[in-house]
């Protein structure tokens, strides 16, 4: 680019003259007619240096070039400067400028390598190396070695990986946090834009069983590495349980003696609304209604969690930690401050009632109490009636999950924590035996029929425990009434499991809890002062609260275990002592009346058996049954974890108006959620009605919200289910 001369406006020749008087004859463009060499006119003394060259610069300022500049970066990472064209000097290397060097960094810069390069560097042969000593190891494996259900695994693999699968599961995985994150708050806000909702009665949230986040305060030797961790409820308890599963039992079981801590170990729950917002970071409980009530107004002054230890019985919860008269406290104090009475979600409420001088356990309250203090409480998925699962998990430490698992992670859970140590763990929490099945036959069923078994059913739940024969096929051809025996119905069921279990257990059991059905009116005002009635609604009455209301919020429609198909192994030796005695310990089988239907071996004196093995027939599927037999297990409807049965039977039939046990004729409001889960999102999204998620769901949050902003109005009784056919066929009188 040639250089371009900067025009300036002509001017009128002129002259000066210099300090010494000579005179300067400038040009119309500026320039002098003499140049600095040139010789001076005849007339005056010669200009001196100084002033010759201020003049000359001044005839340069009026004819300025602008110059041309480019820096250029060359391949090699150098720059150079071309600023003078068509001279020597047009381009100037600048690679040994210090401002300009990269002081080596140019050698980080990728360079170019050639494919031998590559081949024989460190990025080929590290993967290469990982890949061969696979597949040498896999050339050199006996797969034979394995174990069955391992062999069985291995054929079922995927021959190939389609890209497309994992993309898929990607796409899913952020599709369901972005449903999760959307609904953040959405309930309240909606909420307060229609009905201008604000918080009205203060709220405590009473956590379910296993809710609770557990920590450590044992500063004995055995736990001071636990300190203030919590055992239960973070990854710090998959951490210890990895690490040293045997402590980690111990630390969680209870004394089965005294029913309180283990010698060396001190376990107590966690407080506050932390205690059961989370179970494991990243997966809610709790959370999404103390998001939703915040909206409202709500915060630490109007809204608690009354956290509890769950592994312990009823009465030892008062008596180690003083619960419910924390609770009793809590509520007085929050009904003072707030000025409304109070929301509970959810717990019994016998206890503050009772009067301790005459019954030796109980709150004082009077009956007035709860009248007085409590505005409603909401029953969320409560288990009002009992949990199937709870008694295969109690006799052989089993249930759906376990038995339906994948055979990898089936044999790895053998093999990483066994039935039986499952098993012993669940009867050390005498806490968990609250969800023992209530109310019998009356309520679940005989061995003809259950009260929801299926139209047209060709098996029933009555039959709640059913043992097919060691040598009997499991084809459905096989079983019959000659080679399925026995057949356990529940009041056979529960005297079955308690004879299969410790005398620890069978104490703890008789002390804390009762399962029975009372119509009585007289015993049913008796069992007021008995505490061990005080967690079977079909034992005790409600409190005589006419202003009390009751909300019953479950969900519907998500197949639920119900009932089971059953094996009887040998005996084996368990130190905790179950069902063997003497000789009872060894069953003859070439005896019919025995009905010993399953082979076990004799053993000598010094080798003596004391516990029967058992397990849920997994090999039992029989497809089109009614009900539905899968592996093993009889399902019914329900919210996945309590049959419908025991979720709302209470709720529309035995509480419903003034009933001998609901003498005060409280209202009693049902609202059952259909399961309508979200594929892309891992919780079930906004019309979820799981046992655990519901908690997230949004008609759940906005009937809670409605009812501790003082609109419980709004929530009208909403049935989906045939709990009412089913209710119909029990046996209340």
């Amino acid at each position: 680019m040639p250089p371009r001369k900067r025009t300036t406006a002509s001017a009128p020749p002129r002259s000066r003259e210099d300090e010494d008087g000579n005179g300067v004859e400038l040009s119309p463009s500026g320039k002098g007619s003499t140049s600095l060499l040139s010789t001076p006119k005849p007339r005056g003394a010669p200009a001196g240096l100084r002033q010759r060259m201020k003049a000359k610069v001044g005839e340069l300022e009026k004819d300025v070039e602008e110059i041309s500049v480019k820096l250029k970066k060359r391949e090699d990472g150098h720059y150079s400067l071309f600023a003078a064209p068509g001279t020597p000097f047009n381009e100037i290397d600048l690679s040994e400028s210090s401002f300009f060097k990269h002081h080596d960094h140019q050698h980080d810069l990728p360079q170019p390598k050639s494919w031998k390069a590559w081949v024989f560097g460190r990025k080929f042969f590290f993967p290469a190396g990982v890949l061969f000593g696979i597949a040498i190891a896999l050339w050199a494996m006996d797969f034979t070695a394995l174990p069955s259900d391992m062999r069985d695994i291995w054929q079922t693999l995927p021959t190939a990986l389609d890209p497309r699968d994992l993309l898929a599961n990607l796409t899913m995985v952020e599709g369901a946090r972005k449903a999760l994150e959307n609904r953040d708050f959405t309930v309240g806000e909606e909420l307060v834009a229609t009905y201008g909702l604000e918080k009205h009665h203060p709220i405590i949230l009473i956590p379910g069983i296993v809710s609770t986040g557990l920590e450590s305060w044992g500063t004995e030797s055995v736990a001071r590495g636990f300190f203030r961790k919590r055992l239960w409820g973070t990854a710090t308890m998959i951490r210890a349980v990895l690490s040293n599963k045997e402590r980690w039992i111990q630390a969680l079981s209870v004394d089965p003696e005294t029913g309180l801590d283990p010698p060396g170990f001190k376990i107590r729950a966690a407080q506050g609304l932390d205690a059961a917002s989370e179970f494991i970071q990243g997966y809610w409980i709790w959370q999404k209604i103390v998001e939703n009530l915040a909206t409202l107004g709500y915060d630490t002054n109007s809204m608690d969690m009354a956290a509890y230890d769950w592994r312990l019985a009823y009465y030892n919860l008062e008596t180690r930690d003083a619960y419910f008269t924390r609770l009793k406290g809590k509520i007085e104090v929050m009904h003072r401050h707030n000025k409304q009475k109070v929301v509970l979600c959810s717990h019994s409420l016998k206890w503050v009632e009772s009067d301790p001088t005459e019954n030796g356990f109980g709150g004082g309250g009077g009956v007035a109490w709860v009248e007085e203090h409590i505005e409603s409480w909401i029953n969320v998925a409560g288990t009002m009636l009992g949990v199937s699962k709870a008694m295969t998990a109690f006799l052989s430490g089993e249930m759906r999950d376990t038995v339906e698992l994948h055979p990898a992670g089936s044999w790895v859970l053998e093999k990483f924590f066994s039935r039986r140590e499952r098993a012993k763990l669940f009867r050390h929490w005498p806490g968990a035996s609250s969800m023992w099945m209530k109310g019998g036959n009356r309520i679940w069923g005989h061995h003809e029929a259950a009260p929801d078994d299926p139209p047209d059913a060709t098996d029933t739940h009555g039959r709640f425990f059913s043992f097919r024969h060691p040598d009997v096929s499991s084809d459905e051809a096989g079983l019959t009434k000659s080679t399925v025996s026995p057949n356990l119905t529940l009041d056979d069921a529960g005297p079955y499991v308690l004879t299969h279990t410790p005398p620890a257990f069978q104490r703890m059991m008789e002390m804390n809890y009762s399962c029975g059905f009372e119509t009585e009116e007289k015993k049913l005002k008796e069992n007021d002062r008995d505490h061990r009635k005080w967690t079977n609604p079909l034992e005790v009455r409600l409190p005589e609260a006419p202003s009390l209301k009751i909300y019953c919020l479950y969900g519907y429609g998500k197949e639920t275990e119900r009932s089971y198909w059953y094996m009887q192994g040998e005996y084996e030796h368990d130190d905790t002592r179950a069902d063997g005695a003497e000789d009872t310990a060894y069953c003859d089988a070439a005896d019919p009346s025995n009905q010993c239907d399953n082979s076990t071996t004799q053993r000598t004196a010094l080798d003596f058996p004391l516990a029967r093995k058992h397990w849920i027939d997994s090999a039992i599927t029989v497809k089109g049954s009614l009900p539905e037999v899968r592996s093993g297990v009889k399902f019914t409807d329900g919210d996945g974890t309590i049959p419908v049965l025991s979720l709302g039977s209470m709720c529309v039939r035995g509480w419903n108006g003034t009933t001998r046990w609901n003498p005060g004729g409280i209202k009693v409001v049902t609202q059952e959620y259909k399961h309508s889960p979200e594929v892309l999102d891992l919780r079930g999204g906004a019309q979820t009605a799981d046992h655990v998620d519901i908690l997230g769901s949004s008609p759940l949050n906005a009937a809670i919200l409605k009812i501790a902003a003082g609109r419980g109005d709004l929530v009208k009784q909403q049935i989906g289910s045939q709990i009412f056919d089913y209710t119909e066929k029990m046996e209340w009188d």
